[in-house]
């Protein structure tokens, strides 16, 4: 399909709806044939700008997904199955670092939730040999960049001592993870067994971490593990919230009514749609203002079509007329959404659509929670919004990550760029900015132990996973094979990137004694720098083997 743009422009149309390469798998739009076929060749640069602002608008949607809807029901999962609670550092990325949770709950389902932008993405990227570049890009990319410049950012921002058993054991792991996947470019394929290895491996992870827990806390207890290097004490999510407001839309007692009060359904139904806290607002500078007005319009939709449980709340965030509207919405969304809507739209006897008897069989089972129910006090099965919730959200952000990876081909075959370099850029940046900040700022808040360590350990869940999990579901009974040929010498200088910059840290962080500081810093930054000066070099072809 990149010989599309060697052709005369009024050919372009054509050439695209006839070449098969350039059928894109999945999604709602067809990218391809919207920039070749709809636009004029004159108007290209105005598709190529609408294309990059909805590219932006994307990461947007998995980042609030994830955030405010899939990580919130996992946990709620999570302490549905009774798991037992310690202040702990999650390893698994710095979005729920400030949860109470156990190691087990950090490294599983938060790094599931943390995780889950990059997984899927790569899932969908795996789907199709011709984006798996995609996919190798940014699972690369991602751990270049997160390991290089967050972390540098971190010892800039407050030099700190890192912890040193986390700290080997995530980059040991991590370490053994590039070998593998090097091993698995070098042979040009991956077997049902090296794919099954990877998961395997993350279980082992998992087991290590828990282990090495328990094994820190009995040393603790009986005196004789070092006192760690002092940190301010975490507030819990509930102290979080009493301070900032974000989700009660009350600040402090002075707000609160004198006496209980009735809400009628209509308003609990407005209160709960209502994104914006209009006092929040109000505090707020321009900046912050400026991207919630783009962030409403997805946070809206997510409310109407997505459960969320809080078992932090009193009523568990039971919101009465919302969460029936929910038993409709909710399966609409996933049916709709599963293969781009095709189940959704299947004629059943060729007469009545599935959409239509899943309206009418969650209309049904809506009315009759809202006949049986309350306002004031959750039923017994409000556990079950949280398993809703979570696959509603799964679904939208496997929507969303379908739809990055196709206008990611697309811009490809517009600018002539291949997966690799748009996996290694715009993927991973993307999906690593939201990390970024907050691992930044919570290292500013005067945590950079717990953001140091959510670099290292939380890439290992999104390596580990999206590549295992992303060829495993491409294997068929017929065929146990996924090839994953490396498409240019830009696969090695990534994969050779991300080894040298883990042995660096791996040598130069016991050298220091574990004291992190701005030199640290400094060398981190100028490496991924060097790095990205060195693979664009080589996508241009300024670099090339003889």
């Amino acid at each position: 399909c990149w010989e599309v743009r060697k052709r005369n422009s009024s050919e372009w149309c054509h050439f695209v709806r006839s070449n098969p390469d350039c059928q894109l798998e999945g999604g709602f739009l067809n990218y391809l044939e919207g920039v070749f076929c709809v636009f004029p060749p004159r108007l290209l640069p105005l598709a190529v700008t609408l294309y990059a602002l909805w590219l932006l608008y994307l990461f947007i949607i998995l980042g609030v997904t994830a955030e405010k809807f899939f990580c919130p029901n996992l946990s709620a999962i999570s302490t549905n199955l009774k798991l037992s609670h310690n202040v702990a550092v999650s390893l698994s990325g710095s979005r729920l670092v400030f949860s109470l949770t156990s190691p087990l709950h950090g490294v599983t389902f938060l790094a599931f939730g943390n995780g889950a932008p990059d997984v899927f993405s790569a899932v969908v990227a795996f789907s199709d040999p011709r984006t798996a570049g995609l996919a190798i890009g940014a699972v690369f990319g991602a751990g270049v960049f997160v390991t290089t410049v967050v972390a540098g950012g971190i010892a800039l921002v407050k030099p700190f001592t890192a912890a040193s058993r986390p700290f080997l054991r995530d980059v040991i792991f991590y370490m053994v993870a590039v070998f593998l996947t090097f091993m698995v470019l070098f042979f040009g394929r991956i077997t049902l067994g090296e794919a099954l290895g990877y998961l395997g491996l993350y279980i082992f992870y998992v087991f290590t971490v828990v282990l090495c827990t328990w094994i820190h806390r009995r040393q603790r207890a009986e005196g004789l593990a070092p006192p760690r290097p002092w940190e301010p004490e975490m507030p819990t999510d509930a102290e979080d919230r009493e301070s900032s407001g974000v989700n009660s839309g009350d600040y402090g007692e002075e707000y609160q009514p004198l006496l209980p009060t009735r809400e009628s359904s209509l308003r609990i139904l407005t209160g709960a749609l209502r994104p914006l806290d209009y006092r929040k607002w109000r505090r707020k500078p321009w900046y912050w203002r400026l991207f919630k007005v783009f962030k409403v319009p997805v946070e809206l939709v997510l409310l109407l079509t997505v459960p969320v449980v809080d078992p932090d709340k009193d009523d568990l965030n039971w919101k009465r007329p919302l969460n029936c509207l929910h038993i409709l919405t909710s399966p609409l969304l996933c049916i709709l959404t599963l293969k781009s809507g095709a189940y959704g739209l299947y004629q059943i006897q060729g007469v009545f659509p599935v959409w239509g008897l899943v309206t009418l069989v969650g209309s049904v089972l809506a009315i009759i929670i809202f006949i049986t129910t309350s306002n004031e006090e959750p039923p017994k099965y409000h556990c079950v919004f949280a398993f809703l919730g979570f696959l509603a959200s799964a679904m939208w952000i496997n929507a969303a990550a379908t739809e990055l990876v196709n206008i990611l081909r697309t811009l490809g075959i517009i600018f002539q760029l291949s997966n690799t370099v748009l996996g290694l850029t715009l993927l991973a940046w993307g999906n690593s900015v939201g990390d970024t900040f907050s691992d930044l700022t919570m290292a500013r808040q005067g945590y950079p132990r717990m953001a140091f360590s959510a670099c290292f350990g939380g890439i290992i869940f999104n390596i580990l996973v999206g590549v295992g999990l992303g060829c495993l579901l491409q294997m068929t009974s017929s065929q146990l094979v996924v090839k994953l040929e490396p498409d240019s010498l830009l696969v090695w200088i990534l994969a050779g990137a991300l080894g040298l910059s883990l042995v660096f840290s791996f040598v130069s962080v016991p050298a220091q004694c574990f004291q992190l500081g701005k030199a640290y810093g400094v060398c981190l930054i100028l490496y991924y720098l060097a790095f990205l000066c060195v693979a664009l070099l080589t996508e241009f072809r300024v670099i090339q083997l003889s």
